[in-house]
Formats: structure tokens, sequence, C-alpha cells
């Protein structure tokens, strides 16, 4: 991607956050998409300002984008006509986080990611209330930031250090239902969280955790691409419980829905070499006896 472009689309996101920031001091309405799943008009509305601007800039690429009704058909459709050329395609997520944009907290983001060959490999991440742009990928050679609009810079990405080593993101929801595995893994472990899929991850490509896990099966693609891709040119390892890398094959995601079938860790390698077995052995003793007591 040349730089013209790139600092062309930066721009665009940018002022897609903004505009989320000035509609809602407007007033939106709330809906709910499926339990404890909501949307507000304001998604709606930058998913389709999103989805144009990147259709005209990439006129033979799909783009797939989670308020169009569409997309789990063009998912399915780029499958069927594929056959075995590889596809370019775009993931827009107007406001991840909508939990923490409806009420007013920081820690929701617009996201951008492009995935080709079936690999991540560039991704936007801005987080309107504070005004930071975090983007990067294969498709860059690197990681890059920018805050208030200003000239991008390099991103460096480290390692953990004491006390953040002990640290590990994991949502309310996880915590709640296998937490207690994940401690019985881990010493000394201290979990946290935020809002958006991409701002946990990016916690992590700056050293302020060790690990994201997620495990409630619920994450989709336009959540997942653009912070992967970012987190891989980080040198972070994606995998799931087993260690295999996250996939994004036709055959690794659910076509109805556009979720991963796998769970997922993100973390730095000392953390995934030292704590991942242990953790997959309870984690899987917790899900033995879920599945019995929901039976």
């Amino acid at each position: 991607m040349n730089p013209s472009l790139r600092n062309e689309i930066s721009q665009f996101i940018r002022d897609i956050g903004q505009k989320a920031i000035h509609l809602r001091t407007l007033g939106f309405q709330i809906d709910e998409k499926g339990f404890d799943d909501y949307v507000t008009n304001v998604d709606r509305e930058l998913d389709h300002l999103l989805s144009q601007r990147f259709q005209a800039w990439f006129p033979k690429d799909i783009v797939i984008s989670e308020e169009n009704a569409r997309s789990p058909e063009l998912w399915q459709q780029s499958a069927i006509i594929s056959n075995n050329q590889p596809q370019k395609f775009w993931f827009i997520d107007p406001i991840d986080g909508t939990d923490d944009f409806i009420h007013g907290r920081e820690f929701y983001s617009v996201m951008v990611g492009a995935l080709e060959d079936s690999q991540p490999v560039l991704g936007w991440i801005y987080a309107p209330k504070i005004d930071r742009l975090y983007f990067g990928g294969s498709a860059v050679n690197g990681l890059f930031f920018s805050t208030n609009g200003n000239v991008p810079e390099i991103l460096h990405s480290y390692a953990p250090i004491f006390p953040h080593s002990d640290r590990v993101i994991v949502s309310k929801k996880d915590d709640l239902a296998y937490g207690n595995a994940i401690r019985a893994a881990v010493p000394n472990v201290e979990f946290y969280s935020l809002g958006s899929f991409g701002l946990k991850v990016m916690e992590v490509v700056q050293g302020r955790a060790s690990a994201y896990i997620y495990l409630n099966r619920r994450v989709k693609l336009w959540d997942t691409v653009g912070p992967l891709a970012i987190a891989k040119a980080a040198g972070l390892v994606c995998c799931d419980l087993e260690g295999r890398e996250i996939s994004f094959g036709y055959d690794d995601i659910n076509s109805e829905t556009l979720t991963h079938n796998q769970l997922i860790v993100i973390g730095w390698s000392k953390f995934i070499e030292t704590y991942l077995d242990a953790i997959a052995k309870e984690l899987h003793k917790s899900f033995a006896v879920k599945a019995r007591t929901d039976f």
C-alpha cells in the first residue's frame, strides 16, 4: 500500500471516530440484535460510511462489515466462487465496544482489517476518546501510532516486565465462568479487562499485559482481523488452547455468524511457552464440569 493511500485511510478512520463522538452528543437509539448484543443508529451510520468508502477504494475486494445484514452471505458466496483463487477482504467494525460507547466510557474503537490469502495483513484501531490511532501489519512492514492526528510514529512493542508480567486480560464473563481454572494454572495472575477487543490486544502489544485469553466464542471476523494483523506484526503468538495458530479459512469460521470456531489466546511467547499447557488442562476440566452442569 502506498503511503499516500495509507495516510488517506488513516485520516478517514480518525474522522469516523470523531464523528462517533459528535453523533453521541446529539442522542442515539439503541436496539438489541441478540442476547446481550446491542447496536445503535450511530453504529449503522458509521458502518455505511466506512463500507462505501472502502468499496470505492478497493472495488475488486470484498467488504464485510458488522452492521450489514448481507455480510454472512458475502462470506459464503466468496467461499463458493473462490475456486482456490486468492481473495482479499476488508472487515469493518464501526464501533468495537458498543457498550462502552453507550455508557460514555473511553474503551471503544473504530476498527478495519485486511485479510489476504486467509491471513490478516493490515489493521487499524482508533480510540476516539483519547484520539489515538494504531495501525500496521505485514502489508506495511511495521507498526505505527498517531495521537491527535499528528504525523505517525513507529510503535515499538515490548514484552511486559514485572508487575505487568502477571497481568492477563480476561473478560468479566470469562472470569466468572473460567477464572478459577486460569488462576490454578498461572501463579500470581492478575485479571483485568476493558471494552474493545482491539484495545485489549493493544494492551498486550504495548507490554501492559502478558496475554489476552478469550473463551466465550462470540468474537467475529470484524473483531479479529485488524487486531491480529497488528499483533502478529508485533511478534505476538495468536493461537488456540492447543497452540494452533488462529486460522481464517472458510472451514475455521462459522459461516452463519462469522464467529471463530477456535478459542483465542494472544500473548507473548514466554507466557505461551510457560503457561499454555497448564491453562489448557485446567480449562478442559472446567469445560467438562460446565457441560455436565448445563446438561
